[in-house]
């Protein structure tokens, strides 16, 4: 007859080490992210940008003039 505790035993011990495995692996990243430098971000104002038509991409197969279809 199999021995059913000592299979439950080594299948719990495995799913143990496996979360561990994941958690450290989670920490580390966790850490790489905290510890990288931060993004340089440039506030682009509508004036920098343009207005109106010349704000469009020229070429966006989705965005047609008024009169172009």
């Amino acid at each position: 007859m199999p021995d059913y505790k000592e299979m439950y035993l080594k299948l719990f011990r495995a799913s143990e080490e496996a979360v561990n495995v994941l958690i450290t692996a989670q920490r580390e990243c966790e850490e790489l992210y905290i510890s990288s430098p931060e993004p340089e971000l440039k506030v682009i104002t509508l004036s920098e940008q343009g207005v109106g038509d010349e704000a469009r991409p020229k070429n966006h197969p989705q965005i047609k003039k008024k009169g172009s279809d």
